[in-house]
């Protein structure tokens, strides 16, 4: 399933989110509807920035009196070029430029992003009206993490603030408190499954993204395994933030999936539920087995997998690379983590 949704809108803010230049003391109103559709995103998980050329102080206090500022998260207000604004915005959030949009009246703005950025979808401010009926903005599911999106940034920035504080990265991981969860997915996760499917491309093992209704034959296959990760700790939950498809049947083990978000690869648990796999393919007995198929960002899958003891077996008709588990090289699991996961010997 194809599909590119937007997942972060950034705004200009003279005559784009306001009528008025700040900068010339005049009388500024928010334009028409934008308060609404600043909110409308947000709640459709999509976050919301800014790009603009002012003073820093006097746009935030601007943002904040028209009740808004709380819904931009790393605003970029500076007297930079915007492409470089749009670089460090779309560098903290771990997303690929072809997932934002940048909305500005200046055609001049528009073609320098467009320039140094080409893949960032950008947009005059006539788009303004018809976002809320663009599929381009609507995801296919809205659910619980991606209504909690921004929020799940603003607590990820306390945890980075706390991490500042340490000298090394396991001691500010060991008194987090991270449990870990492996579970089997049931009905009620399978829009998450499948927006993370479609939301994840640099850890995605195959780039593939599946459909609800695929999900749901997979689920009703006893040969078939559809596990769902949920993270958290002291803070708080991070959201279901990794999946993998695994085919059990007979004697070998197949990975036909596995991905995990880029928002906790900081948290050192990205290797975690391979990790749990391969030691329950080794207490069982089976052969394990795993597709890659390489994209243009994915490349860290196929270290994760060699690191973990996978080696190349052959190649996949759809071009892909078959990978065998060498049966012996049993990952450990992070002292770090309380780990709770399903058995997977019976269904």
């Amino acid at each position: 399933m194809e599909k590119k949704c937007i997942k972060c809108v950034v705004w200009d803010l003279d005559e784009t989110v306001w009528h008025g230049i700040l900068s010339e003391n005049d009388q500024l109103r928010l334009r028409e509807g934008i308060a609404d559709t600043i909110r409308l995103l947000d709640e459709r998980g999509i976050i919301n920035t800014v790009a603009s050329k002012n003073n820093a102080e006097d746009a935030l206090r601007q943002l904040e009196s028209f009740g808004l500022l709380e819904y931009f998260l790393l605003p970029q207000v500076n007297w930079g070029v915007k492409s470089a604004s749009i670089r460090a915005i779309k560098e903290t959030l771990n997303i690929g430029y072809d997932a934002i949009a940048f909305i500005d009246d200046q055609p001049f703005e528009r073609d320098e992003v467009k320039s140094v950025l080409d893949e960032v979808n950008c947009f005059d401010v006539d788009v303004i009206g018809g976002i809320s009926a663009d599929d381009r903005f609507i995801p296919r599911f809205i659910t619980e993490e991606s209504a909690k999106r921004r929020m799940m940034y603003v607590t990820d920035e306390l945890r980075k603030q706390e991490e500042e504080q340490f000298t090394d990265n396991h001691s500010f991981l060991s008194q987090l408190d991270l449990q870990f969860n492996i579970a089997l997915a049931e009905e009620k996760d399978l829009q998450r499954v499948e927006e993370l499917t479609v939301r994840t491309n640099q850890l995605n093992a195959t780039g593939y993204s599946y459909t609800y209704e695929e999900l749901q034959q997979l689920l009703e296959n006893d040969g078939y395994r559809v596990l769902v990760c949920e993270l958290t700790d002291k803070y708080g939950t991070y959201g279901k933030i990794g999946v993998s498809m695994l085919q059990t049947a007979g004697d070998a083990w197949n990975i036909h999936l596995l991905l995990m978000s880029c928002r906790v690869m900081s948290r050192g648990v990205g290797s975690v539920l391979l990790a749990y796999i391969i030691q329950q393919a080794v207490k069982y007995g089976k052969t394990l087995y795993a597709d890659f198929l390489p994209t243009s960002r994915n490349r860290q899958m196929y270290i994760t997998y060699k690191f973990a003891g996978f080696k190349e077996l052959g190649k996949l008709e759809n071009g892909g690379v078959q990978l065998v588990h060498d049966g012996v090289t049993v990952p450990v699991i992070p002292d770090y983590l309380q780990l709770t996961a399903t058995d997977l010997s019976a269904r």
